[in-house]
């Protein structure tokens, strides 16, 4: 049986309706797929509380949750992702890739030009069709 993992990943949007999106390095799983920022949640640790940890270590900046957005299984080949992805908004801080390839800013309607990673695709989906 497959290892269950849950996720978070922040939608986060400036103050001209983009939405920043995260390149994953080399380095990492996925590499050069693009994912909304975030990681895993801890045992015993709130959606909320695991979103504000994950973009401090990942991005060096601070969001405030502001609500669930969208809540979605993907199987793997040796894992199944539980990505909860929710809406944040900056709040100290310029987003810094220290993990990630890169960060840009994008309209929702452009979302869809990226590769993303397949557990990323349906909130990516849901984002373009509310533009």
């Amino acid at each position: 049986m497959k290892k269950l993992v849950k996720v978070v990943g922040a939608i986060i949007e400036n103050d001209k309706n983009q939405i920043l999106c995260a390149l994953r390095s080399t380095k990492m799983t996925l590499p050069n797929l693009w994912e909304f920022p975030g990681g895993k949640i801890e045992k015993d640790e709130s959606i909320s509380h695991a979103i504000v940890r994950e973009i401090k270590e990942e991005l060096d900046c601070d969001v405030e949750f502001i609500d669930l957005f969208y809540d979605n299984n993907h199987e793997y080949e040796n894992i199944i992702v539980n990505l909860i992805t929710v809406k944040c908004k900056i709040i100290a801080g310029e987003p810094t890739a220290s993990e990630h390839a890169k960060l840009i800013w994008l309209n929702k309607e452009n979302l869809s030009s990226l590769n993303w990673a397949p557990a990323d695709v349906p909130t990516v989906e849901l984002l373009v069709s509310q533009v």
